[in-house]
């Protein structure tokens, strides 16, 4: 029996990951811009930064996480998501002292056990940015348009840009009183889980896809009309940033993204082609993580990306780079691959991408598979080649061929990369 690879991973294979790269080298590019330094952190962390910083009663926590336990009994878990990761080696590495604000981003792979669909699988790569230490509303600002500009700079249209504020540790205190109010005879309508949700955290019911309980929170009372006198300037602030940057955005009372941490402003980015998964990203401001990870009170604010749903999203018919060799050397016969081995190894010292036949196949095949892979120049050597010193290289993208001395390195690299084999 043939083993397969686990429920809702994905094997991503040569041809696929060259788009992976390319996006991942424009999300760089963007990041370079906007002055924020890539962070690594373990695939794997203790269980309780998560049931602490994520949240003990959100779905991630109660529902979908990795935990298992090592052979010293810790309880440790696959991340399933970024932010407390990167706020605990913030923490651990004082980074602060570094800076007074730290600008950090990542691109990892995160685990949740949940079920399997379009954009969305149990291992998942994400992008995405802390800036931590910065309580300033302009700080939101900058984090929003950096999302949008990584999406223009991929090449992505359609996009809508969903944006609320949950207010603070205060004011949504009595928000939520009001929240529970409204739903404590309204059970009937709401699902199992959203139940439970609403004595516990109602906040939660907002989240929740079932129609019944969509219906049903259509009519709650708006947090919006219950922020504080320093929530609504700030959300108001971040407003008029994104109106003078000209990044549109529709006010959503009902956005409150389904993590635990988030304070004042939350926001979401959706995107077309993902049906009803159409949230291409989601993020925030956290002011109180940091504390109740151990710090001292630091405010932070953030987003995460998906990597899949972002492919997903871009047009099919989009070229990516692919494994396209600049040169494909064609050798006939034993001695000339002895010789085209050296050469390779040569050129791909130079910086070359180099491909050559190593299956002994007829001039024609190899010419074949050269032009399948896309090879900018084919240089051909034989015994005839190997007697005069000469070898033909050719143009593939024009046909042009050139004599030209196959032991001159210098001489074929300048030809392939000035893109001149005329003659």
């Amino acid at each position: 029996m043939k083993l397969k690879r686990v429920k809702g991973t994905k094997d991503i294979l040569p041809g696929e990951v060259e788009r992976w790269r390319s996006l991942e080298e424009k999300i760089k590019g963007v990041m370079a811009r906007y002055n924020y330094g890539e962070i690594r952190t373990p695939i794997f962390e203790l269980t309780e930064l998560f049931t602490k910083g994520t949240g003990q009663d959100t779905d991630i926590v109660t529902k979908e996480m990795y935990t298992f336990r090592d052979k010293g009994g810790k309880s440790l878990t696959l991340c399933p998501e970024g932010t407390p990761p990167v706020v605990r080696a913030y923490l651990e590495n004082n980074l602060d002292r570094r800076s007074p604000l730290a600008k950090l981003f990542y691109i990892a792979p995160m685990f949740r056990q949940e079920n399997p669909q379009a954009g969305r699988l149990r291992q998942f790569y994400q992008f995405g940015v802390e800036a931590i230490g910065s309580p300033w509303p302009q700080m939101d600002v900058e984090v929003i348009s950096l999302c949008v500009d990584i999406y223009q700079e991929v090449g992505l249209k359609g996009l809508k840009l969903k944006l609320n504020s949950i207010g603070c540790r205060d004011c949504r205190a009595s928000y939520k009183e009001r929240l529970k109010s409204y739903l404590v005879d309204k059970e009937d309508g709401l699902c199992e889980d959203c139940r439970v949700r609403s004595t516990r955290n109602p906040l939660r019911c907002f989240d929740c896809k079932q129609e019944g309980c969509q219906l049903v929170i259509q009519g709650a009372p708006s947090i919006l009309d219950g922020l504080c006198q320093g929530c609504r300037e700030h959300f108001q602030a971040v407003k008029d940033g994104l109106e003078d940057l000209e990044i549109p955005f529709e006010v959503n009372p009902g956005l409150v993204r389904g993590l635990d941490y988030y304070t004042r402003t939350v926001f979401e980015v959706l995107g077309p082609g993902l049906g009803a998964q159409d949230s291409l990203c989601g993020g925030g401001r956290y002011d109180d993580l940091v504390e109740e990870l151990g710090g001292k009170p630091t405010p932070a604010v953030g987003f995460a990306a998906g990597m899949e749903r972002l492919l997903l999203s871009l047009d099919e018919g989009e070229e990516m780079p692919g494994l396209r060799p600049d040169i494909f050397l064609v050798p006939l016969g034993s001695q000339a691959q002895r010789v085209c081995l050296k050469l390779i190894r040569r050129l791909r010292v130079m910086g070359l991408s180099c491909e050559m036949d190593f299956l002994g196949r007829s001039l024609k095949s190899q010419l074949r598979e050269a032009n399948r892979q896309g090879a900018s120049f084919v240089l051909i050597i034989g015994e005839r080649e190997l007697e005069c010193g000469e070898a033909s290289l050719k143009n593939m993208e024009n046909g042009q061929e050139l004599k030209i001395n196959w032991e001159d390195i210098q001489g074929i690299y300048s030809q392939i990369r000035g893109k001149d084999a005329s003659g």
